[in-house]
């Protein structure tokens, strides 16, 4: 099989490997003893960093995962009897195994719209308000995806007129940022623009995605919203014995803004396979590019045709229609190399 050059994989940002800065300072914190259960050095000066970087004196607990990471975090805002409301394609529904649901015990997800993948305020309202009665799940929480599973994002003043949504109706705001570093990479904007003065009590940090080998951060800012969460993290497995191997990649990404710098190298070469992509006369553009995805409607025998050649990429919301991740090693070797393959299966197509 002929294989594309260094195995590139546009299925997912997490199909990267370890950036350079968090394998060195993990390799730093292999060297000797440190304290277990979050009580190292490594530990202390991520969650400082956090605090720098947001601007505030907000609460920190580390997670292997997204999925730990929401579920957990939206059990503490919510109780059995609650429901909490998201887009139809937010993550915490399309690919997280009912893991709020477990955790809540059996707070409901209620469904809304909106274009993009984005959550409408008027559909939040609605939701919010179709039924109050006490025969149906008390709303008390929304949650958002930034950026969003379409690869769009939130703007400050989206994400304000849905805090105004939030305050009118007293409900709790939680944000996942799996790819958070990427939405503010593309708006040009500070964290804490998007996030703390946009009126959000939690956020779910995203690291993986993002040159990371495993880990998200849970940040409150309301730092009451936070209080017992540490037992919900030891409950759910959540506090690792060595938990500097968890820290210490977030050390090395967040010291000298390597998180940023590697987000907008995922955007910037997203924008450079969209724009190899629109001069090809076959491929539709599905979704507006804001971020590191690429989304497109090919040929079934095409997408057969790249298969076979060793390429990875995702299918998404129906037939024909793929996602196509870039990350923070994507070459624009790999680029061109995938677009002269997608060419030439589609040239053997037409004959």
């Amino acid at each position: 099989m002929n294989r594309p050059p260094r195995l590139q994989h546009f299925a997912s940002d997490n199909c990267s490997g370890m950036c350079p800065e968090a394998l060195e300072s993990m390799t730093k914190a292999n060297a000797g003893y440190d304290s277990s259960y979050g009580n190292d050095r490594w530990t202390e000066e991520a969650c400082g960093l956090f605090r720098e970087l947001f601007e505030s004196d907000c609460e920190v607990f580390l997670v292997s995962s997204g999925t730990a990471g929401n579920s957990l975090a939206l059990a503490s805002l919510c109780k059995s009897y609650h429901s909490i409301v998201c887009h139809r394609f937010a993550h915490v529904e399309t690919d997280e195994c009912g893991a709020v649901e477990f955790f809540s015990h059996g707070a409901r997800l209620l469904l809304a719209g909106g274009k993009d993948g984005k959550l409408d305020p008027e559909s939040l309202r609605q939701a919010v308000t179709r039924r109050t009665s006490i025969h149906y799940p008390k709303a008390k929480a929304v949650s958002l995806t930034q950026a969003t599973e379409l690869g769009t994002v939130y703007t400050p003043e989206e994400l304000q007129r849905i805090r105004g949504v939030c305050r009118d109706h007293s409900l709790k705001f939680h944000m996942d940022g799996a790819r958070l570093a990427n939405a503010v990479a593309a708006l040009g904007v500070t964290p804490r623009a998007m996030t703390v003065d946009c009126g959000v009590d939690v956020l779910v940090f995203g690291g993986a995605k993002n040159g990371l080998p495993m880990g998200e951060a849970v940040v409150f800012f309301n730092q009451e919203d936070a209080e017992e969460f540490g037992y919900r993290c030891k409950q759910a497995g959540q506090l690792l014995a060595k938990m500097r191997f968890l820290a210490a990649p977030w050390v090395g990404v967040l010291k000298d803004g390597a998180w940023l710098r590697h987000a907008r190298h995922a955007n910037d070469c997203a924008a450079v396979l969209e724009e190899r992509l629109r001069a090809v006369p076959e491929v539709r553009i599905m979704v507006p590019r804001q971020t590191n995805a690429v989304f497109v409607k090919l040929p079934d025998r095409a997408i057969d045709s790249l298969r076979k050649k060793g390429w990875h990429f995702a299918s998404f919301t129906g037939p024909g229609e793929v996602r196509l991740m870039c990350s923070w090693d994507t070459t624009q070797e790999s680029i061109e190399a995938f677009v002269r393959d997608l060419k030439g299966c589609l040239a053997s197509e037409g004959g």
